[in-house]
């Protein structure tokens, strides 16, 4: 009888509707009738009823019956962008607060933040051309967009990684080929030292040295060489090869990866392998400060962005061909008008036009220029 009056009750969760006046919820059991008939949130729901996502579903080994389909998950990602909505997290409040992304879920439980980013990285991405390409046909179709003028511009936009955490290939061509001297003579005086050679008709390669650290660490072992380590403790000969020799190999390891990760490019982020360092136009240093940063490109036809393409490339003049050779692989379009600024003008772009019979509208780099009064007075008496 003690223990039943002594009994405490834990509260674990408190009640936030102890001083809360009772009141009749009411609420509407279709959405629908909240949304606006005219917003962009329909249109964007019933394009993307009509696109072929078949290419997406590829990409899932298996779809959860109960659980948000990929279609879904195409219309918030889309919808939350249009609203600058970029945040995987944000998104997934979206999805339980927002009416307009409740209604592209239809009824769907929202997803979690992890669901949406994996969707972004391993789903989207590797299909988002594709996609891209059947909007710009759906507006073909539609007679939205002329099929003839394409207006051509970029922009730098900076990526979210350090700007010292840039690894150049000029700096490690130069170190790599440096450290490959030094190999050639340690490898000499390994033989005069040792008596191991590993080497044959004068080229060294990454295998040699592995097997040279292989017969150097027999070699310590037939000898009973004692490793030692610390302040005042002298190392044998031995020990000092076989540490530097590993010193070079996994010198030569992290120049090989970086080269690898950088590929075409001439620079890359330790934080962010894709981008690459260039200049951009907001300098608030004033010093040329090189940044890591994305080259995008956008193709616009009768004011609609018919295409969009992400590069390394630091200047427009290299990005024009890459640019109308994708569109025209994935839309089948070839716009018989190109139209470009001065900052796409190259000889090898012109040339590329003409023999795609397509005309050129590019800017010249000397345009400003001849609008002066005296560039203008010098060609008028060259007429002359």
């Amino acid at each position: 009888m003690y223990n039943n009056c002594m009994t405490k009750h834990n509260t674990i969760q408190i009640d936030y509707t102890i001083s809360e006046n009772n009141y009749q919820l009411k609420s509407l059991l279709n959405i629908d009738v909240l949304i606006p008939k005219d917003d962009s949130v329909r249109l964007l729901s019933q394009i993307v009823e009509e696109m072929n996502l078949e290419e997406l579903y590829q990409t899932y080994s298996r779809i959860r019956g109960n659980s948000v389909t990929p279609r879904q998950l195409l219309k918030i990602v889309i919808y939350a962008n249009m609203n600058k909505i970029y945040s995987s997290r944000k998104i997934e409040t979206s999805c339980k607060r927002d009416i307009n992304f409740m209604y592209l879920l239809g009824g769907a439980s929202a997803p979690d933040h992890s669901t949406i980013a994996r969707f972004r990285s391993l789903h989207f991405a590797p299909v988002c051309e594709s996609l891209m390409a059947q909007f710009t046909n759906f507006l073909g179709d539609k007679n939205e967009i002329s099929k003839e003028n394409l207006f051509i511009d970029g922009t730098k936009i900076e990526s979210s990684a350090n700007r010292y955490t840039f690894v150049w290939k000029k700096v490690i061509n130069k170190n790599l080929n440096k450290m490959l001297d030094d190999i050639s003579s340690f490898v000499l005086k390994c033989e005069n030292d040792f008596g191991i050679k590993v080497i044959y008709k004068n080229k060294i390669k990454k295998y040699h040295l592995k097997k040279l650290l292989k017969k150097l660490k027999q070699l310590s072992i037939e000898k009973n060489i004692v490793f030692v380590h610390g302040k005042g403790r002298r190392k044998s000969l031995i020990q000092k090869a076989i540490e530097k020799l590993n010193k070079y190999i996994n010198r030569l390891k992290k120049y090989t990866k970086d080269l690898y990760i950088m590929g075409q490019k001439n620079s890359y982020s330790k934080t962010d392998k894709d981008a690459t360092f260039m200049r951009m136009k907001e300098d608030h240093m004033r010093n040329g400060q090189l940044k890591p940063a994305y080259n995008v490109q956008f193709g616009v036809d009768s004011e609609y962005i018919v295409w969009v393409s992400v590069g390394p490339q630091p200047t427009d003049t290299t990005t024009l061909i890459p640019f109308l050779k994708s569109i025209q692989k994935h839309t089948g379009f070839k716009y018989s008008k190109v139209i470009a600024d001065s900052g796409y003008e190259s000889e090898e772009n012109y040339v590329f036009l003409e023999d795609n019979q397509q005309l050129s509208f590019l800017k010249t780099s000397d345009y400003e220029i001849k609008k002066t009064k005296n560039i203008k007075m010098i060609l008028v008496e060259r007429k002359i």
